[in-house]
């Protein structure tokens, strides 16, 4: 049996997701500081979440672990922390939960299990979300040395993660509402009692059982071809033509 197509989207959406949520994790670029006072005019600050890098527009030299304690005491920077982290580690489990109910090496797959992987999949693009809406949202007011603020990539590549395991999670979640429906869990069709035909002039039948999915169809015998003897008798006197 071929693996459902909802499946096979959900499935190549999810690690995709996975991707770019953690590189918008580990990266330090949630946004970018240009035109800071007292430094050097080709100097750009990128903060992430957990590290803070400066480089240089002119030599691309680049000097990360730079401190900024008033930058990672903002409550939005702890809470970004912790829901990336989660959506990660559930992003993980919900692939391993809706590869187990996908079941490739089988002939069906399990609708419920793989259905349960797609909403746990949705939950963990919800939680990488709602960070980076939020940081996104309020980016300008954080502490920062200059006024200059701009959108780091980490904030792109968190939004099309995010949006990417929502939708895989959505269309493999369809799999709950499949498996309600799923004509193997119906109960067989009663069996009925019928009288077949009789091949005998009395009035006595066998009687026998058959289900609706049962073929009944008997097959007719042929009629044989009709053959007429040939009258080599003549009745009639015959005639000179005959002779």
């Amino acid at each position: 049996m071929r693996t459902p197509g909802i499946f096979i989207c959900g499935l190549v959406l999810a690690p995709c997701g996975l991707i770019l949520d953690l590189t918008s994790t580990v990266a330090p670029s949630w946004r970018t500081i240009h035109n800071i006072a007292g430094v050097s005019t080709d100097e750009v600050m990128q903060q992430g979440l957990w590290d803070i890098c400066k480089t240089f527009t002119s030599t691309r030299d680049i000097q990360c672990n730079q401190q900024d304690t008033q930058y990672f005491s903002n409550q939005i920077i702890k809470i970004a922390q912790g829901l990336m982290l989660a959506s990660l580690i559930l992003n993980v489990i919900a692939i391993g939960v809706a590869s187990l109910g996908v079941r490739c090496w089988t002939d069906t797959p399990n609708w419920t299990v793989a259905g349960i992987g797609g909403i746990l999949i949705f939950i963990s693009g919800v939680l990488a979300i709602i960070p980076v809406a939020w940081y996104t949202h309020i980016m300008t007011s954080i502490s920062s040395p200059s006024t200059d603020i701009r959108v780091g990539y980490c904030l792109v590549l968190g939004f099309i993660g995010g949006i990417l395991e929502v939708i895989g999670g959505l269309v493999m979640s369809i799999g709950l509402c499949r498996c309600c429906g799923d004509q193997s869990t119906r109960d067989p069709s009663p069996l009925r009692r019928v009288t077949a035909p009789s091949v005998s002039s009395s009035s006595s039948s066998v009687p026998y059982y058959y289900s609706k999915d049962t073929n009944v169809d008997f097959p007719s015998a042929k009629r044989p071809p009709d053959i007429r003897p040939v009258n080599t008798a003549y009745t009639t006197r015959p005639f000179d033509s005959d002779l």
